[in-house]
């Protein structure tokens, strides 16, 4: 919604400047989006006769003029217009002024003859005008008179961003409506007398859709000039509102939708058979709209029509065949009630909409009609001439307003601002909320503009908005706070996202809805959870995993030419269930590319399988897990290992399968984890425990095993066996080659040996390796000499 200041001014004037203003509108829930000047900034402009007008002796498309700008005496101007002339009144900058673009204006010589100051053109001003040439100024213009107060230069132009349930704000009215109960000021409206009869003529008016029209008023003006000027005031309101002018009659109409807030619509008498009926449109009906578009209209459609035909689109355009042309002489005006559910949408269906169907279908006030039609029998009589016949009014089913309640202690407890009766009562009466009060509650009745009250917190936040949201104190919340228990066996998420943090991951937040084909590609999910209605047709389906979403990242990242990326994500994931929906949360991580960063002191190596378990173990940390060779559909089939803890699976670690590295671009493959965060976040007792005075002892222990036993075996068959002095058994060294034979690597651990209470000597120590020992010979592996 674009309106001039000056406009508004002229309802209501409240002692506040533009940005003030501006300000007030903002903070009462009528965005000012954003606020410009009418024109640019000049100086020195005056308004000017031409006097005398004489060919240049040395110029053929140049004139010698004198000018009455207001002095007392003429002034010699050069100028080249084509219609420049004696007798017209233009802009005359005068020496000294400043033009837009600061370009000054001072005595000079044309072509040897001086000239003292510069006629302007509306293009020069900044100003826009259609004249070709000079802006030429009406005969009554007051020499001497700045051009800026003049044609109101100095105007703002505001911008209002009005929520749907504000229509009532969408109109010069209701804005001073708003900005007179804000500020306290006197609104002046303008004063809509009826307009008498002087001719009989009507158009009988019927309403078959009488839920989607409640009220429609039509009256005829005969004998009108439609091909007269719009007036110079009206059209600059217009303009200044975003409309263009067009015709004297269309402007009016135009006029009072800004002006009341009612769309209106004249017909051509004389293409009109018959009476008006409001009816629903019938099979096979079509109608050429004013935008030059045939619609194929359908039953859902409200159409205005005459006894043959549809002459219009209720409530969203007129038809081209009936409307007004500067060559009608007799025109039927029309000002009707339309109920927003018959609009809403039907305009977007057709691909195209209007200024009346944004109104129609957000509320327009359903007592307003008259109003309207006599505000614009008004001006047409006064701008065209003619005669108007009597209004002809059908009503059918109007909106009604409920009564709503509202409780004084309730908009304290809201609010946090103990208003009293009195002044809850006042700003409901400066909204033109009728009211009656009893034992602290008032009873409310709304007004017919407004919509959008039908609740208690509805007129609460009336209360507060009219109060002024600066006005209510921010106070801190005042409660009593105790401190929640942290399970010692649980660590808090946070821990988890800055250990990985620290690892050098970085955090992602993805959405929860994704393409199907993650869920086929990444979880082998042929059935996964659907959105009934999806905000995209790539975002149809809910996530059973957050690989998909971290794959996603790190394409983007590639396509950015980031030569490393190391991601995570902690959330909720979605997948159906014997009953309902299971939400269980996950951690996952992705790493590609290099293991470090550049740098001078490691070399260039890519990031590998062993790097990501690394990160998992230190993610478990205290927990010890276990790997299992596994086969996952998102990973490659010999790199992927299911993470076990205490026996249970909890997550599954490995490089991305080839296939979707070819599909998705990654140019090589990741290496990703998925972990339940259950397991990540779970955690062991405590245990204080003294540490040993004594020396620990260490012993290596080389095995030679086959290929097919795996490290993971042999360390679960340790731990089968291992002594309680055995502190820790590590790999330290895997060797295949000379020396080994083919089928066979050899294998090398660690075994730490320590007791807390003496030196542990080799009667200790002998019987724990050999149980070791014996634990490796079971499984096939040979003590390598």
């Amino acid at each position: 919604m674009q309106f001039s200041e000056q406009w508004l001014r002229s309802w209501v004037n409240p002692a506040l400047n533009t940005e003030q203003l501006s300000e007030l509108l903002t903070m009462a829930g009528l965005e000012v989006e954003e606020t410009q000047a009418a024109a640019p900034a000049f100086s020195g402009v005056v308004i000017a006769e031409v006097k005398e007008c004489v060919k240049h002796e040395n110029a053929d498309r140049l004139r010698v003029t004198k000018v009455d700008a207001g002095t007392g005496e003429l002034i010699q101007i050069v100028c080249g217009a084509p219609n420049v002339a004696v007798g017209v009144r233009i802009p005359c900058a005068l020496p000294g002024a400043v033009l837009p673009g600061d370009f000054k204006i001072k005595p000079t010589k044309m072509r040897g003859v001086e000239s003292g100051g510069m006629l302007c053109s509306g293009k020069e001003l900044g100003v826009p005008e259609d004249a070709d040439g000079l802006m030429l100024l009406p005969a009554d213009a007051p020499v001497g008179q700045s051009i800026r107060d003049y044609l109101g230069l100095d105007d703002q132009l505001f911008t209002l961003k009005i929520t749907p349930n504000r229509a009532d704000s969408l109109s010069i009215r209701g804005i001073a409506r708003e900005v007179a109960a804000l500020t306290g000021a006197e609104l002046k409206p303008v004063a809509i007398a009826p307009v008498a009869p002087s001719i009989d003529d009507v158009r009988p008016v019927k309403i078959e859709s009488r839920q989607a029209c409640g009220r429609y008023l039509g009256r005829v003006l005969k004998g009108v000039d439609a091909a007269a000027a719009t007036p110079a005031w009206m059209r600059q309101r217009l303009e200044r509102s975003g409309l263009r002018s067009i015709s004297a009659i269309v402007d009016i109409t135009n006029y009072i939708l800004l002006e009341q807030g009612q769309p209106m619509h004249a017909f051509d008498l004389a293409k009109i058979e018959g009476g008006i009926t409001v009816r629903q449109a019938r099979a096979g009906e079509s109608l050429l709209c004013l935008n030059e578009k045939t619609v194929e209209l359908q039953d859902k459609h409200l159409v205005i029509a005459d006894d043959a035909k549809a002459l219009a689109m209720g409530g969203i355009m007129g038809g081209e065949q009936s409307g007004v042309t500067t060559a009608s002489r007799d025109i039927f005006l029309e000002s009707a009630f339309f109920a927003p559910e018959a609009i809403a949408g039907k305009a977007r269906e057709l691909g195209f909409g209007s200024d009346s169907s944004y109104r129609y279908e957000r509320g327009v006030d359903f007592e307003l009609q008259r109003d309207a039609i006599e505000r614009a029998t008004r001006l047409v009589l006064d701008i065209c001439g003619g005669e108007a016949g009597p209004v002809i009014e059908e009503v059918a089913e109007l909106p009604r307003r409920q009564a709503v309640q509202l409780r004084v202690a309730r908009v304290a407890k809201l609010l946090g601002v103990a208003l009293d009766a009195g002044q809850i009562g006042d700003i409901l009466s400066r909204l033109s909320l009728s009211w009656t009060l009893e034992q602290e509650v008032f009873t409310v009745q709304a007004p017919s503009f407004r919509f959008d009250i039908e609740i208690e917190e509805d007129l609460i936040e009336e209360v507060a908005r009219v109060y002024g949201y600066n006005s209510i104190p921010a106070e801190a919340p005042r409660s009593s706070m105790r401190m929640l228990k942290q399970l010692e066996e649980l660590r808090p998420v946070d821990q988890l996202r800055h250990l990985l943090a620290g690892r050098d991951y970085q955090e992602v937040v993805s959405y929860a809805f994704v393409d199907e084909r993650w869920e086929r590609d990444f979880a082998g999910n042929a059935d996964p959870v659907r959105l009934i209605n999806p905000i995209a047709s790539q975002m149809s389906v809910m996530r059973s995993t957050l690989i998909g979403g971290l794959v996603d990242v790190l394409a983007g990242n590639i396509n950015r030419k980031q030569p490393r990326v190391r991601v995570f994500e902690a959330a909720r994931v979605f997948r159906k269930a014997e009953q309902g929906l299971a939400q269980p949360e996950k951690v996952a991580g992705l790493a590609w590319g290099a293991r470090l960063s550049e740098q001078w002191g490691a070399k260039a190596e890519r990031v590998d399988f062993f790097d990501v378990k690394a990160d998992v173990e230190a993610l478990l940390h205290p927990v010890k897990a276990a790997y299992r060779k596994a086969s996952h559909p998102a990973f490659h089939p010999g790199r992927c290992a299911e993470v076990l803890v205490g026996g249970e699976v909890v997550g599954v670690i490995g490089e991305l399968h080839p296939q979707w590295v070819q599909a998705y671009d990654l140019v090589n493959a990741p290496v990703l984890f998925e972990l339940g965060l259950d397991a990540a976040v779970a955690r062991s007792r405590i245990k204080a425990q003294p540490v040993s005075k004594f020396q620990p002892v260490r012993r290596d222990l080389a095995l030679l095993a086959d290929e097919a036993v795996t490290v993971a075996q042999l360390l679960a068959a340790f731990d089968a066996k291992r002594a309680a002095i055995v502190s820790e058994i590590a790999l330290f060294d895997v060797y295949r080659g000379k020396g080994v034979a083919e089928g066979k690597k050899s294998l090398a651990f660690s075994v730490l040996m320590q007791d807390n209470s003496r030196t542990l000597t080799d009667e200790d120590v002998e019987p724990a390796m050999q149980a070791l020992l014996d634990a490796a010979l079971e499984l096939g592996a040979q003590l390598r000499v």
